[in-house]
């Protein structure tokens, strides 16, 4: 099973259609919030299954906490899916970890800082895909690449840049400040 995890589209799907297109063999993405609405179009637009949940920006609050995650079953295991807001992984992923070790999960899928992570937590995967509409961490956007066979279950950022290379921020290399201050020794 090839899992596409996506998170913090907010409204903006250019680059997850681009990257869809370029893809092979996705039977499944799951969208790990802000914009649910995302999800659906996704849904409807690609014809596969999307699994979706509510984040802040769609309201979801602590009244709605047990319809703010899903469970998502593989080969592999089950997968905890939730925005991260009401969790606080903004400050600690503690939370996050208890409730999908509660559930039996081998994996737990994220979003809400917008910064891409991928780490094993004592035999539970905490996934995180970043955006990639808003990223927070410097990089053109970022997905999560999810494999899941009865075997084995492993996942990969993908980095939007890397299957775009011609969407690379430039560099600033110089002006003439700098050139002051590398050859400051003329002065």
């Amino acid at each position: 099973m090839k899992i596409l995890v996506l998170s913090d589209t907010h409204g903006k799907l250019d680059k997850v259609y681009q990257v869809f297109r370029k893809l092979n063999n996705i039977d499944m993405i799951i969208h790990c919030g802000d914009k649910v609405r995302d999800a659906e179009t996704l849904e409807d637009t690609l014809g596969i299954p999307v699994v979706g949940v509510k984040g802040n920006c769609d309201g979801c609050s602590v009244s709605e906490q047990g319809k703010s995650w899903k469970l998502v079953d593989t080969p592999y295991g089950k997968i905890f899916v939730t925005h991260g807001h009401l969790e606080g992984v903004s400050f600690d992923v503690s939370k996050l970890l208890y409730k999908a070790e509660e559930l039996g999960c081998v994996a737990a899928c994220f979003g809400h800082t917008h910064v891409a992570v991928c780490e094993d937590y004592d035999g539970i995967m905490l996934i995180n895909p970043g955006s990639l509409s808003q990223p927070r961490d410097g990089s053109s956007g970022s997905y999560v690449i999810i494999h899941s066979t009865e075997e084995d279950f492993y996942a990969n950022i993908v980095y939007y840049d890397r299957l775009f290379p011609e969407s690379r921020k430039k560099k600033v290399t110089g002006g003439f400040v700098r050139g002051l201050l590398n050859y400051s020794d003329r002065f």
